[in-house]
């Protein structure tokens, strides 16, 4: 059985463009563009990660734009997710925010399930139609027949 080594730790004040591959621990405090490949990750509450994560095992405390594919996903409470999630399990505390699809898997780190995965989720289409109203107060039928602002992509406040 292998040893387990050191962390490796990416501090609150780096930030990196390019992607990551470890056999090991990561733990990532600072911001990262690009992908993550790790046995172990780490989001911190303060780091960003704009890409994709493939991980045996992954807790996210701060924020996520991308996919997250990894055996044993965690969300903390602090967690902000705009991505999908494909996962054998899955844990996620009150408070957490996820925008995205989740899907579960039994081997979610193989190329043929994350392709599975891809091409089975939903298409974001256009936001639902307002049902049309017998209200003769113009103003009132508009507000209330809006599509909510998560649906709406112009009116999103995460674009």
């Amino acid at each position: 059985m292998k040893a387990a080594g050191v962390p490796s730790i990416i501090s609150a004040d780096v930030i990196m463009r390019g992607n990551i591959n470890s056999g090991g621990e990561v733990q990532l405090d600072g911001v990262l563009e690009g992908d993550i490949k790790s046995s172990m990750l780490i989001v911190g509450e303060k780091a960003s990660v704009k890409g994709e994560i493939i991980c045996e095992s992954v807790i996210v405390r701060g924020t996520v734009e991308g996919g997250i594919r990894a055996k044993q996903v965690a969300l903390a409470a602090t967690a902000r997710i705009v991505g999908d999630i494909l996962h054998s399990s899955l844990s996620v505390e009150s408070g957490a925010h996820f925008e995205g699809n989740c899907r579960h898997s039994d081997d979610p780190l193989s190329e043929a399930a994350a392709s599975d995965f891809r091409k089975s989720r939903p298409m974001g289409g256009p936001a639902p139609r307002p049902v049309a109203s017998t209200h003769s107060d113009e103003p009132a039928r508009s507000a209330a027949n809006e599509a909510p602002s998560f649906l709406n992509q112009s009116r999103s406040p995460l674009r």
